[in-house]
């Protein structure tokens, strides 16, 4: 599923391509046909994004919400624009290029009241300007769950999936099975900052890369792709050589280090 830096690098692409300008919308699948002719011929005046959810903001004052999910997609397609390619739910396209919706969990048109109650429900956003870190922190300090939950927790820090999640508790030397309420002042300091951190980078590269080129020998971008990560899907630790181990926690696996991770 893709994480918080997958959505607000679409949101910002899209306002690069789209925003200001009237679109044209259309559903070449047929399953979101009636949404597309509410959209179609109205300007886009901005998307945006908080954790793993997506919103295009109309004239109209409609809200296009879009979550991607496990398999979703949204690709972009240059003039010339071709012809929709497979199961298209939305196309979205002026002039000069086309994005293209596949495969999301969630495709529908919302009002700004809705929108504004799916991200009362949603944690802090570590790449938004208005992230409330104090009501993240409060509950972290509050919860006696595994640090390797809660940080998966939407409702608790918003967009953070299961790659992040072990590479920050990774780099935090935080053991994911800890109690959230046992991490001092400084340790969740340091876990935020890292948070913001990696996110931006990944926001930026459009890829996770958590390894330091110093300790790899190369550049970020000329890294090989079982080179950019600590923890995750590893045997061996890429710091100190120990055997990675992986805990069940939150429902989903997490590898990590017991010696880097005490």
């Amino acid at each position: 599923m893709p994480e918080g830096h997958t959505i607000h690098r679409l949101a910002r692409l899209l306002n690069g391509s789209l925003a200001g300008k009237p679109v044209r919308a259309s559903s070449p699948q047929g399953r979101f046909a009636d949404g597309a002719e509410r959209l179609d011929g109205l300007t886009l005046l901005g998307a945006d994004a908080w954790g793993k959810y997506l919103f295009c903001n109309f004239d109209s004052g409609e809200v296009l919400h879009v979550h991607l999910g496990l398999i979703g997609k949204f690709r972009a397609r240059k003039a010339p624009i071709p012809d929709p390619v497979g199961a298209v739910r939305l196309r979205l396209q002026n002039g000069a290029i086309a994005w293209d919706l596949s495969g999301p969990t969630r495709c529908e048109i919302i009002s700004p009241i809705e929108q504004e109650q799916i991200w009362s429900r949603l944690g802090a956003d570590p790449l938004r300007s208005d992230a409330d870190v104090a009501a993240a922190r409060d509950k972290f300090t509050h919860s006696k769950r595994a640090v390797g939950a809660l940080v998966l927790d939407q409702s608790v820090v918003a967009g953070i999936g299961n790659v992040y999640r072990a590479e920050l508790l990774f780099l935090c030397g935080i053991h994911p099975a800890r109690p959230a309420n046992s991490l001092t002042e400084e340790e969740f300091a340091q876990l935020w900052s890292e948070t913001v951190r990696l996110l931006r980078l990944g926001e930026r590269m459009g890829r996770i890369v958590t390894t330091d080129p110093a300790e790899i020998g190369a550049t970020r971008s000329r890294m090989k792709a079982e080179e950019r990560l600590y923890a995750y899907h590893r045997q061996i630790c890429k710091r100190c050589g120990s055997g990675i181990e992986v805990l069940k926690i939150g429902g989903r696996p997490i590898w990590y280090c017991p010696s880097c991770q005490p």
